[in-house]
């Protein structure tokens, strides 16, 4: 039997199933599912259909190898959802993927676009490393048409599969992220003495504290090379999961923290980062301790490239100057 989709009119629709989700829109006040697909109409509900504007419904007679919009929808989500991701009910032919936990979106720019070629399905997602927050979403499936050949759901569900079996997990996931103590220095004559008041603190704070991290210490060095190598090497015999050195970072003459990392004995990745702002940013690593020199505006900017590879260091990845090189496409962060 083929699928059979038809048109009857509301007065006549009494005792009979819809065949898909009703939307009630209320200009500025309310858009959203009137009826559920399924739901069968009684003498009453018959007014609040032409109120929405339904003089006519769809009754659906499914033929073999067709699937209706949600459950298309709710294969697709089932197929490609993986480690801390959840998702609900679907609704209008659509199912939204949501983050279980804090955490990074694992997804595959190639990937997608292999799902999204079948046709009839759409897969949309967040970007890829994007930080997600408990509840956030990391993508949406959609069902284009009301009746999608179950083949092609089939593909997709291929796609998936194949690629759980090479990479060892889903298409889609969310990276958690280590809760780390770390240390802090800010450099600079002009706060070591007291006569401007710290900002640098503050600021880096509550970006950790944002993403479940703490700064255990904070302590202060004027701009001198010698005393910010003293305090770097007193972070790290502390034990702290990172060492984060503010200030200094430019090419003023006063500007000794560059030098003091690298004296300090850090293996530097890079320093200068093609984002904009935070191009001054300094990466390394002392052994296994992330070390950053974070430039000035990460005290005053909201985001910079400080934001961008701190969730990548929380979630366990060691950077490389490869990736600091790539990180220039997409890297004018604002203008």
């Amino acid at each position: 039997m083929k699928t059979r989709l038809r048109e009857v009119p509301v007065e006549e629709a009494v005792g009979l199933a819809l065949a898909h989700d009703l939307t009630q829109i209320i200009p500025g006040q309310f858009k959203g599912r009137l009826f559920r697909k399924g739901h069968v109409v009684t003498e009453e509900y018959i007014p609040k259909l032409l109120d929405i504007g339904k003089a006519h419904i769809y009754v659906l007679e499914l033929g073999e190898g067709d699937l209706h919009e949600d459950d298309a929808a709710l294969r697709l989500a089932s197929a490609l959802a993986g480690d801390g991701i959840t998702f609900g009910e679907p609704g209008e032919g659509k199912v939204t993927l949501r983050a279980e936990r804090r955490g990074l979106a694992v997804l595959d720019e190639a990937f997608v676009r292999s799902v999204n070629r079948i046709g009839d399905i759409a897969l949309a997602t967040v970007r890829r490393d994007q930080v997600l927050q408990p509840g956030g979403a990391i993508a949406a499936v959609r069902a284009i048409p009301l009746i999608v050949p179950e083949r092609k759901i089939a593909e997709a569900e291929a796609l998936a599969a194949d690629w759980r079996a090479r990479h060892g997990s889903a298409p889609l996931a969310v990276r958690p992220l280590r809760s780390v103590r770390a240390g802090l220095l800010v450099t600079g004559g002009e706060v070591y003495s007291g006569r401007i008041k710290d900002k640098f603190g503050p600021a880096v704070r509550a970006k950790l504290e944002a993403l479940g991290s703490t700064v255990a210490e904070q302590r202060f060095a004027p701009d001198d090379r010698q005393r910010i190598v003293t305090e770097i090497h007193y972070l790290l015999e502390r034990g702290y999961d990172m060492i984060l050195v503010t200030g200094g970072m430019s090419v003023d003459p006063d500007d000794r923290t560059p030098g003091a990392i690298r004296e300090a004995g850090a293996d530097i990745v890079s320093y200068g980062t093609p984002m904009l702002p935070g191009s001054m940013l300094l990466v390394g690593y002392l052994g296994d301790v992330p070390i950053l020199g974070l430039p000035g505006c990460v005290m005053h900017d909201p985001y910079t490239s400080f934001d961008v590879l701190l969730p990548r260091i929380l979630a366990g990845d060691r950077i490389t100057r490869e990736e600091i090189a790539g990180m220039g496409c997409g890297g004018l962060l604002h203008g």
